[in-house]
């Protein structure tokens, strides 16, 4: 059996994906072509890494993938653009919901606990820029550019951009969902109606605590989690807040209350925590917060005019914590406030490297959330695959990057397979 025909195997045996195919529709009247093959073709189609809807639609024009996704006709590109404008959104976000539900009862979160929590991490991303296109809803900023001729004047760029929520571990990572931030809005009220999603979706107890960085620290956004039921470490640059300065200074000069060197990270670490801060009349007074300073030095080796020197460095990270987390190692709010990385490292780089995550394939709303998803439900099923099923994977006999090579449907296809027997009950 080749990769492809284990990839569909697995996806199929383990996450029931049969069944979250049955559950995708669409809004179309009087539909000409089942929804199925559409979303196949979509699903398909980050599989094997395609970036655009032509290039999917040349996919259909072969005969074994019209027996993959069960309809015998090549699909335009057209046709794409208009089903995608008319998913069923909730469809795809329950698509991905069972799958997340899925893989932490198979306790494959397991390894991204810490001290027994999980951390939920939040960060917003952008999409897609044009200054030529716009649809009602991007938001807009103003850019200053240089002609040729040296005048500097300002034009207008429309973008999207959307906030993301993933639980990191040391090595796999789960998407769970993605939100849109809407014109004239910040990331904390976009990630806040992202975390009442969740919640409803996945229940209150699907992970413990969430990690965000110095753009959430907002007194009302705060004060939301708390009431939602999750904890929350925060990162804390502005020098400027009450918070900030009153750590600081209640700090300097006490011994470290932890000491330990980082195996990971390979650095020496110090951390000083400061209990029973307020924070801002917006979180309320009478709500009691902690500070966790942590101090990293270790040594960086680089290259200069042809030579390896080795240099020291150091770093210093505040972070402000809720009483939740209260009572839980310091460690506990380090290793969650650096793993907060994972969502910038192990999802935006891949997925815009390798997946096109940047790349509009139709820049109508509904249209790139649906895609969004689609993308999101791939990736995780192949990091699944890849991280939790292939022993050629945790053997280091392959990549990443050569096992997707491996699933690229142009030569998979090729191999003598009853390709039809899949999804046959779809």
């Amino acid at each position: 059996m080749n990769e492809l025909a284990q990839f569909l195997t697995y996806i199929i045996k383990v996450f029931a994906f049969n069944r979250v195919v049955r559950q995708v529709r669409t809004s179309r009247p009087y539909p000409q072509i089942p929804v199925r093959p559409f979303f196949l073709s979509l699903f398909l189609g980050v599989v094997i890494r395609a970036g655009s809807y032509l290039d999917i639609s040349k996919q259909t024009k072969r005969r074994r993938w019209q027996h993959l996704i069960h309809w015998p006709c090549p699909i335009s590109e057209d046709a794409f653009y208009y089903v995608s404008e008319r998913f069923y959104l909730d469809d795809l976000r329950q698509g991905l919901v069972e799958v997340a539900k899925n893989l932490k009862a198979n306790k494959a979160l397991e390894s991204c606990k810490i001290n027994g929590l999980l951390f939920l991490s939040m960060d917003a991303n952008e999409h897609f820029h044009s200054r030529s296109r716009c649809c009602p809803c991007c938001c807009q900023r103003e850019i200053e550019e240089t002609d040729e001729q040296g005048q500097k004047h300002t034009v207008i760029e429309y973008y999207h951009r959307y906030v993301f929520a993933q639980i990191n571990g040391p090595r796999f990572n789960l998407l769970l969902d993605l939100e849109p931030i809407r014109p004239g809005e910040g990331e904390a009220e976009a990630a806040l109606r992202l975390l009442g999603r969740i919640r409803r979706l996945c229940g209150p107890r699907f992970f413990d605590a969430i990690t965000v960085d110095g753009w959430y620290v907002q007194g009302p956004f705060l004060r939301a989690v708390d009431k939602l039921g999750w904890g929350w470490a925060v990162v804390l640059k502005q020098e400027r807040m009450e918070v900030f300065q009153e750590a600081r200074a209640l700090s300097a000069g006490r011994a470290p209350t932890e000491q330990f060197h980082d195996q990971v990270r390979k650095r020496d670490v110090k951390l000083w925590v400061v209990n029973n801060l307020s924070f801002s009349q917006g979180y309320g007074y009478d709500r009691k917060v902690s500070v966790v300073h942590s101090q990293e030095q270790w040594i960086q080796t680089k290259v200069i005019g042809g030579k390896r020197a080795s240099q020291p460095q150091s770093s210093d990270w505040w972070w402000m914590v809720s009483e939740k987390l209260r009572g839980y190692p310091d460690r506990v709010v380090y290793e969650g406030g650096h793993r907060r990385w994972g969502i910038e490292n192990k999802a935006f780089n891949e997925l815009t490297q390798f997946y096109h995550l940047e790349h509009c394939y139709h820049h109508e709303p509904v249209a790139m959330l649906a895609q969004l998803l689609i993308l999101m439900l791939g990736f995780v099923l192949f990091s699944a695959y890849a991280m939790l099923h292939s022993q050629r994977v945790r053997l280091g006999q392959v990549s990443l990057k050569e096992l997707a090579h491996d699933l690229d449907l142009a030569l998979a296809l090729e191999a003598p397979v009853r390709w039809e027997l899949w999804f046959d009950s779809g």
